[in-house]
């Protein structure tokens, strides 16, 4: 079974890496650099404190910081501990693919998929019911992950293991923030 899965997602990254096309090249690039998205983060906080009282924005904006800590290290953690090499670093598939980034830590699962849909999912969730058009936002978690496909540093279940661990995290710092620094702050949800 595992063999499958890992056959799998070598011949998935294989086709869907040689879909790049070289025009595209510095599109891609900008995208999976975390440095391009910094203004919507800044959105994102802006919005937390348009949305919310100054001081449940300040506790909100504490935990998605705490979210972002713990998915960092989490992810640090299991690419030291499973030791998976990068597709850029695999000699059996690095000559198949279109490299444009040069990574040397492990690949599973990806930081970029985690950190990008939990902190997504974690704004949604506390922004849902006060801004209508917020679900828009998951645009940025799919360009970013999938861009590390295209540069060729992951392979596809990296990038969903690593999406789905965001977002079951975000679903439990928020349910965190819910039952124990709401009733703190004397904020009843509905």
């Amino acid at each position: 079974m595992l063999e499958k899965i890992l056959q799998w997602d070598r011949e998935t990254l294989i086709y869907l890496n040689s879909l790049g096309i070289e025009e595209y090249d510095y599109f891609w690039s900008a995208v999976t650099n975390i440095y391009t998205w910094i203004p919507l983060f800044l959105f994102f906080f802006v919005l937390i404190f348009w949305k919310f009282p100054r001081k449940e924005a300040i506790y909100v904006t504490l935990t998605i910081l705490a979210l972002i800590g713990f998915i960092l290290l989490a992810t640090d953690l299991t690419k030291g501990s499973i030791g998976r090499l990068r597709p850029n670093n695999d000699a059996d598939i690095n000559t198949l693919i279109r490299v444009l980034h040069n990574p040397s830590s492990f690949s599973f699962f990806s930081g970029h998929a985690s950190s990008s849909f939990s902190i997504t999912t974690i704004i949604v969730l506390f922004l849902r019911k006060r801004v209508k058009w917020v679900y828009v936002f998951y645009l940025w978690p799919l360009l970013f992950a999938l861009s590390r496909i295209y540069v060729g540093v992951h392979y596809p279940v990296d990038i969903i293991v690593g999406a789905l661990i965001g977002i079951l995290t975000a679903f439990a710092f928020y349910y965190l923030y819910r039952r124990i620094i709401a009733p703190y702050l004397g904020i009843t949800h509905p």
